[in-house]
């Protein structure tokens, strides 16, 4: 029950090298084709029909004592040979395919030569048995994988299949690969965005769960951007797109996925490994147990006796149950995260979260909102005149701050001649009255005198003066989000023994935002290559530490890659994360990355029980086999039975509640 369920499509950035190249040597060996899947109805039917045959088989044997059926030694393996035929062909099929490729040693040889030499020794219901346990395992094992990508599949589901593009002055329905950029969409009530774009219409009202994980509603305005997969909640919105749909948000995350199984953990490289060597170590301890009796029972020696003692031993000996459990516990922990709006590259990075020990996190965006807000008006005159005033001039700049002071006061009045005094400000005129908007640089460079305090305050600030005379400011700030000081204390509580928060934001702010949330240590005024420099300094500090940076995936892909794992955060949009990291943050929630950790740790934990599992019962089971205490039967539950017990174990992550 060991065929590996990964993609081997590495088409995505394998950025980490010169720490994993090892990571996709080894899957070649093992790449079956898997012509014997046994998920199917067929593969039921199958199984069914020989469940039944084996069944009567055995009524009439031992319990009906049927002397015509026990005493006649051609029909018993005629029926018993087409009780075996049907679960036995695809594994037989697998075992000649691998061996004409050199593979003689594989799970598939050791079933067939197994349950062959059982029907050899006239053990025929045990040799059925054992092909069809191992095929019901097969069944549970696609079972286990496809509850596994359960959650990809519901990112499947979501693809949409058709679109509605206007073309010759009407709207018609189109499959979604056909749509070009710039063309405008039209999207109903209760449909699916079917491509990325651009809102044309004022306002819209989605459900995002299926992208991000998170239920409740997101509204997006005209202008903003849209993403494939989005549910439209309210009215008929009309959308202008901005990619293909092979290029859309969602076809790269869903791609990322996909291809996560194919970056392998240590863990799993090492079993894969222990299986090439163990399985033909067996194999020959099998042959030496057959034959080494020989020479020393001498007449007393019956082959047949010691046949079948080799042939349990080959049963139990099958690595089935680690090289199945260990891939598919690290699976689940994947379609554990995704299901919590979080994706991993590879099973490389469970692991990997599951250890951190230092966090190193960008500020805004991460740890704030990224988004500007007033925070206090001061003036001297009347409040409202000053706010309107202040916005008419605002009005005409791009900057973030004057966007969030036009978002607060909107407003129907004109400035005129308005014209930017570079890196300091605007000047212009409203009602008449020349206006300056500004830095306190803006007003020293006129002269003009205002109250020192100003210099002092923390936050971002626009100082206004009206016919050359100071009358107020506005302070904006950006807001920390709810959850990043929850964070913070989660990551420590998890074993993090460092925090760290880089940022370009001027320093007074950072040191503020850092002492809120309780981060260790702060630095700010940092350029893109000042991060960098930041992390290479604590790799060079700590040099057995692991790091993570927690990033927006787009200014700060030097350092994402730079770190031992890189976390794109509420990164859904954004496709320079997506290429870059190795750890998306669907959501804009920071208590995330300590669920990534919780992730990591409990799949670890599976993995980890599972080995220890199989190993145990192997060995137990194969002295007893060695020693002729245990049948075919004992042979089974040691092979099909333990592998079993860690499928259900592996599944267990998909059930469990995280942080």
């Amino acid at each position: 029950m060991c065929q590996e369920h990964s993609n081997h499509n590495h088409s995505h950035n394998d950025k980490h090298t010169h720490d994993h190249s090892h990571d996709h040597n080894d899957d070649n060996d093992h790449d079956h084709d898997h012509d014997h899947s046994h998920g199917g109805e067929n593969t039921k039917l199958f199984v069914g029909f020989s469940l039944a045959m084996l069944f009567i088989g055995v009524i009439l044997a031992y319990v009906l004592k049927a002397e015509w059926f026990i005493n006649n030694n051609t029909l018993r393996l005629v029926w018993y040979g087409v009780a075996f035929l049907p679960v036995a062909f695809p594994v037989l099929k697998e075992a000649v395919k691998l061996g004409a490729k050199g593979d003689f040693f594989n799970e598939f040889s050791l079933m067939g030569i197994a349950t062959i030499g059982a029907f050899f020794i006239g053990e025929y219901p045990e040799g059925v048995a054992v092909m069809i346990f191992y095929t019901i395992g097969e069944m549970f094992q696609e079972s286990a994988v496809n509850k596994a990508k359960g959650n990809i599949k519901a990112l499947l589901d979501i693809r949409p299949n058709e679109a509605t593009v206007f073309r010759n002055n009407q709207y018609t329905v189109v499959n979604p690969e056909e749509v070009q950029i710039g063309e405008i969409i039209q999207v109903k009530v209760g449909e699916k965005i079917p491509l990325d774009g651009e809102m044309l219409t004022d306002k819209g009202s989605f459900n995002t769960s299926a992208l991000t994980g998170e239920s409740k509603p997101n509204t997006y305005q005209k202008g903003e951007t849209v993403l494939t997969g989005m549910i439209n909640l309210q009215n008929v919105v009309e959308i202008k797109t901005t990619k293909l749909y092979q290029d859309s948000s969602l076809a790269k995350i869903l791609q990322m996925v996909q291809e996560a199984s194919a970056r392998k953990a240590t863990t799993e490289l090492y079993i894969r490994k222990f299986a090439k060597v163990y399985t033909p170590i067996v194999f020959f301890l099998a042959v030496a147990l057959t034959i080494i009796p020989y020479f020393v029972l001498g007449s007393e020696y019956v082959f047949q006796t010691w046949l079948g003692r080799a042939l349990v031993f080959l049963v139990i000996s099958c690595p089935c149950a680690l090289v199945i459990s260990v891939p598919l516990g690290y699976f689940g922990g994947i379609g554990a995260a995704s299901k919590n709006g979080i994706l991993f590259k590879g099973s490389n990075y469970l692991e990997l979260m599951a250890k951190l020990d230092i966090v190193v996190m960008d500020k805004t965006g991460t740890l704030t909102e990224g988004v500007f807000k007033v925070q206090k008006v001061e003036t001297s005159l009347e409040q409202n005149d000053f706010v309107n005033i202040v916005s008419a001039i605002e009005k005409q700049s791009t900057h973030p701050i004057a966007k969030a002071i036009v978002e607060a006061y909107p407003t129907d009045k004109v400035a005129e001649e308005v014209h930017e005094i570079s890196g300091k400000g605007l000047m212009g005129k409203v009602d008449n009255k020349e206006v300056l908007v500004g830095n306190a640089a803006l007003l020293s460079h006129y002269n003009i005198a205002y109250p020192t305090l100003i210099d002092d305050i923390v936050e971002s600030i626009v100082v206004v003066a009206i016919n050359k005379e100071y009358v107020g400011y506005i302070t904006i700030a950006d807001q920390i989000k709810a959850d990043s000081k929850d964070a913070i204390a989660l990551m420590k509580s998890m074993g993090v023994k460092k925090t760290v928060m880089l940022s370009g934001d001027k320093n007074t702010i950072t040191q503020k935002v850092a002492k809120e949330t309780n981060i260790d240590l702060a630095i700010g005024g940092l350029l893109p290559e000042g991060k960098v420099e930041q992390v290479e300094k604590l790799k060079k500090e700590y040099p057995n530490m692991s790091i993570a940076f927690v990033g927006d995936g787009i200014n700060d892909a030097p350092v994402l890659a730079l770190s031992d794992v890189g976390i794109a955060m509420g990164a859904l949009g954004s496709d320079a994360a997506i290429e870059t990291a190795d750890v998306v943050i669907q959501t804009d929630q920071p208590s995330k990355i300590a669920t990534a950790m919780h992730i990591g740790r409990e799949t670890r934990k599976i993995v980890i029980q599972n080995i220890a599992l199989a190993l145990i019962v192997k060995i137990i089971v194969l002295i007893l086999g060695a020693g002729g205490v245990a049948t075919m039967w004992e042979a089974v539950f040691a092979d099909v039975g333990v592998a079993l017990l860690a499928i259900l174990n592996a599944v267990r992550i998909q059930k469990m509640k995280f942080i």
